[in-house]
Parts: structure tokens; sequence; C-alpha cells
């Protein structure tokens, strides 16, 4: 996951950043707000928890990295907005050449230690991260009772076959990671019956070392093959889904055959997040003092608690 993967195609982006870990120094962290638009920087002012400001922080960081290097537009002369679902797309400008590829769709995700970016000319694209993490004061079982109507009862079955709560876990996350994707791709949000697309999964694990690509889905009862995943881990904890289907042409279905071959999520330090980035605002220093006292209020907690 640390390598640097030479073999990133042209038209094909995976990026990931490890924001659990990041701990932002005041330079960082007001160079980084600098770097990204107004509105923006006040909505992720306005999270409670260190560790949410952080992912969204890295979110925008990735897409205005990407957009900059992979798309070619400098990095202050561009909007990134959010269409009513929530998924980001570029404003402004409106029109940026593509080349022969095919413009690009790109998608972001975070959650757990991650925030994770995949983009792919010519095609749709979703990604969704989950981390297999135990369901706070529920057992397993209740959480999954909970959960019913979220797979088919195919899926249920292939979730509830493994022996061990974690391994259950672990199927139960990568169902759902592969349906975000998806939803992700097409856009459709909340309105969407997660019970129509089904998906069947290859005997061979996700790794970190590799890219699976096996994986088929079922939508309404048929197989779709319009439709290629790719699944992968980005550590034993964290999985991570693709979604690449057709874009508004009718003949732009992807074939295995035609895509480059599937890469791992390359790992981004921050200093590599923000080389191409340049000032967009001026420095306000009250931001950090801000993310200051949310970075250090978990650890009061735990100093308040010990103390008890």
């Amino acid at each position: 996951m640390t390598r640097r993967d030479t073999a990133e195609g042209m038209g094909s982006v995976r990026w990931a950043f490890r924001c659990g870990s990041w701990t932002p120094s005041r330079c960082d962290w007001l160079f980084a707000a600098r770097c990204i638009q107004r509105e923006e920087k006040e909505r992720i002012g306005q999270f409670v928890f260190a560790k949410d400001a952080k992912s969204a922080m890295a979110g925008r960081l990735l897409l205005r990295r990407f957009v900059c290097e992979r798309m070619g537009v400098p990095w202050s002369e561009f909007r990134l907005e959010r269409s009513p679902r929530g998924k980001p797309y570029l404003a402004a400008p409106t029109k940026v050449s593509s080349g022969s590829g095919g413009a690009w769709s790109f998608n972001l995700s975070h959650q757990g230690d991650y925030a994770v970016l995949a983009a792919e000319q010519g095609l749709q694209v979703g990604v969704d991260i989950m981390k297999n993490t135990m369901p706070g004061s529920k057992s397993v079982s209740e959480f999954f009772r909970i959960m019913t109507r979220q797979f088919t009862a195919y899926e249920w079955s292939i979730i509830q076959s493994a022996a061990a709560d974690h391994r259950q876990l672990a199927a139960f996350y990568r169902h759902w990671a592969l349906k975000e994707s998806f939803i992700k791709a097409i856009g459709t949000g909340l309105d969407f019956d997660l019970q129509r697309a089904e998906f069947h999964l290859p005997s061979e694990p996700p790794s970190q070392d590799q890219v699976l690509r096996q994986t088929k889905m079922h939508l309404d009862g048929k197989e779709e093959g319009d439709w290629i995943f790719e699944e992968s881990l980005l550590d034993v904890d964290h999985h991570v889904a693709v979604a690449l289907g057709p874009a508004d042409k009718p003949d732009s279905a992807p074939r295995p055959s035609s895509l480059s071959p599937p890469t791992t999520f390359t790992l981004l330090s921050f200093s590599e997040l923000v080389a191409s980035a340049s000032p967009l605002t001026e420095e306000d220093p009250a931001y950090w003092d801000s993310f200051e006292i949310k970075a250090e209020a978990p650890q009061r907690q735990r100093e308040t608690h010990v103390s008890r």
C-alpha cells in the first residue's frame, strides 16, 4: 500500500490519504484551509469532532489535486460543487479538454482511517470504503437484524455463513461497500432500494496486493453485464470497492479487455496531497484555534475518565 504504483493508467486514478493518523501542525492545517473554497472551509469548521474535520479536509484536497494534476486545470481556476444528492462535480470551468480518453468521472469516500478518490475517463465511477468495526453496544446478531432490509436473502446467506463474528462483519461491510459504490456511481442516493442490487462474490478474498474484478451484480434479478466492480483492501481493516459503469453513450459500457490493468490505491502523504496547491483565501488563525480545541477534547475526556 505504501509503494508507488507506476502502472497507474493515464485514464485511471486511485488515491488514498490516511487521515486517521494525520496530526496536522498549525502551519499545515491553516495552509490546507486556505487551499479549499470558502464555503467548504466553513462547512468543515462546523464539525464537532476533529476526526470528521480531518476526513472532510482530506477529501476536498484529494478532489482539487485530481482536477489540477489530471484534468490540467490550475488550482485557483475552478470550482467544485455538489449535486442535490451530494455527488461532487466540476462546476467551473464547465469545459475541460479530456483528450481521446473521454470525459472524466470522479468520486470520493471517507470512513474509518482513510479518505479515498477514484476517477476514470469515459466511464461512470463510484467508490466506497468501509472499516470492519464491531457495532458498538449491539451484538452482531442484533446489528444484522436491524440491517435486514439492506440485503437480499442470498447475500445474508453468504454473510452469515462465516463461523466467526468478525468474519461475518467483514462480509457485511464488503457487501455494503459494493452497494454504496454502485449507488454513488449512478447518483441516486437514498431513493434506491438496496435489495435491487445483489452481489455475487468470487471465492478469492480481496487483498492489499491485488485488485479483484470478478464480482458480479444482479440488478432486479438479472446479471448486469455493463458494470465492473473492483475490490481491494487498504489494510486488514479497510475494504474499498470501485464501481465502473457506462457513461451517457450507449456503447460506453466497460469491458475488462478494454480497461487498463487494475491498480491498488496509491497512498499519498500530506506534502504530496498539497504539492500543486495554491491559496484561495487569506490565512485565518482562529480556524486553527477551533480545530485544536476539537483535537484536544478526546484527550481531556480520557483523562477525566481515568481520574474518576
